[in-house]
C-alpha cells in the first residue's frame, strides 16, 4: 500500500527531499512521494525525484502558479504537502484548499531568524550574528506568510566555537534530514494529532514523542 500521499515543493539540490525518498523505501513508512514540483527547471530535487521514478513538475513565477500548482496537487491525490527548500511563497488559494496539511521545514529555531529572504546562508549568519548558543531546523505548518505557521518539531543544534556560517549549515542540514522525515511518518501514522501541534516542546525526544520510533530501520 502506497500509504499517505505527499507532494513535496523544491527549489534548490533536494537534499531532503532525498531523505524522504530514502525513507519511504521502508515498507513502514506509511507515506509514499507521489510528487515533485519545483520553480527551477534546473533544480537538482527534479533529477533526484525522476531518478526515484516519481513524477515531476515545474510551475512558473507567474500570474498562473496558484492555478497550475493547485490542479497538479489535486491531480496526483496530494495529501501532505511538504515544502523542502522551496524558496516561493504558497498562494492563498492552495494554502486554502490544504489548510492543516502544509509542512516546511526551516533551518533555524524558529520564531527567531525567520521571514521574508531569510533562506540559505542568510539565516546561518543570523543566527551567529546574534550570539546565539544553539540552532536547529523547525518543521511547522504553511499559511500566508513566511515562516509564521504553527511550529509542529524543533530539533536542537549546538552553535560551536569558530563556526562560519558554511560548518553550521553542515550540521543543521544534517539534523533536518532526520527530522523531517520523522515528522512525515508520524504525520503518516497519526495525522496532526500525533504532533506536539498545541504546545510543542524543544528537542527532537519531546517534539516528536515517537521519533525514535519513527527513525527506526
Amino acid at each position: 500500500m502506497p500509504g499517505l500521499r505527499v507532494a513535496v515543493l523544491a527549489s534548490g539540490d533536494g537534499t531532503n527531499l532525498q531523505s524522504l525518498l530514502d525513507a519511504a523505501r521502508d515498507p513502514k513508512a506509511g507515506f509514499t512521494v507521489s510528487l515533485v514540483i519545483s520553480n527551477r527547471i534546473t533544480a537538482g530535487a527534479l533529477e533526484r525525484a525522476a531518478r526515484a521514478g516519481v513524477r515531476t513538475a515545474t510551475v512558473a513565477q507567474d500570474g498562473d502558479d496558484a492555478a497550475r500548482l493547485l490542479a497538479l496537487l489535486q491531480e496526483c491525490g496530494a495529501e501532505l504537502v511538504v515544502l523542502a527548500g522551496y524558496l516561493k511563497l504558497v498562494p492563498s488559494a492552495v494554502v486554502s484548499a490544504y489548510a492543516g496539511r502544509i509542512l516546511n521545514i526551516h533551518p533555524a529555531l524558529l520564531p527567531a531568524f525567520g521571514g521574508a529572504g531569510m533562506f540559505g546562508r542568510r539565516v546561518h549568519e543570523a543566527v551567529l550574528a546574534s550570539g546565539a548558543r544553539v540552532s536547529g531546523p523547525t518543521v511547522h505548518q504553511v499559511d500566508e506568510r513566511f515562516d509564521q505557521g504553527t511550529i509542529v518539531a524543533q530539533w536542537p543544534v549546538p552553535v560551536k566555537a569558530g563556526d562560519t556560517p558554511e560548518t553550521l549549515a553542515a550540521r543543521v542540514l544534517e539534523a533536518e534530514h532526520h527530522l523531517l522525515p520523522a515528522v512525515v511518518r508520524a504525520w503518516a501514522k497519526g495525522g496532526a494529532a500525533s504532533l506536539s501541534l498545541a504546545a510543542p516542546a524543544f528537542g527532537p525526544a519531546s517534539a516528536l514523542p515517537a521519533l525514535s520510533d519513527a527513525l527506526a530501520p
